[in-house]
């Protein structure tokens, strides 16, 4: 696998389509990716060799529960910094997709944690203005 983001984008997806279908297929992850099938099985063989996920009977994928930690690391990272690119930036959903999915890979904890308390910050302070009307 190229790099640590190619492997965290195919466990995203993964985790995606399991939420979704309850399995992935090679076909969906390409077609997601917008790869190819051969490109895609060399990554789940060696997704596979890491123990990040399970190839199981008729070519289903899951994650085992490693792969799964990891990939709800990603995905909790993605839709934390949509949610803030939308709310901060005025960005739309689709534009925050995005640049969230480029961001999601190279952000720093420190930078993640500054994010998440300014959310909350700012849904904190929704409510007590719902509150006071």
């Amino acid at each position: 696998m190229d790099s640590s983001r190619s492997k965290e984008m195919y466990l995203e997806t993964i985790y995606i389509l399991e939420n979704s279908h309850d399995h992935a297929h090679v076909a969906d992850i390409a077609e997601r990716l917008g790869i190819t099938k051969p490109s895609v099985t060399k990554a789940m063989n060696r997704l596979k060799e890491e123990g990040l996920i399970n190839k199981e009977t008729y070519g289903h994928i899951t994650l085992t529960e490693k792969g799964e930690a990891l990939a709800q690391e990603v995905y909790h990272k993605h839709c934390t910094i949509s949610r803030f690119l939308e709310k901060s930036l005025g960005l739309s959903p689709d534009e925050a997709a995005t640049n969230a999915c480029r961001m999601e890979h190279v952000i720093t904890d420190k930078m993640m944690r500054a994010i998440e308390a300014y959310l909350e910050k700012e849904a904190a302070g929704r409510e007590t203005e719902n509150k006071g009307t």
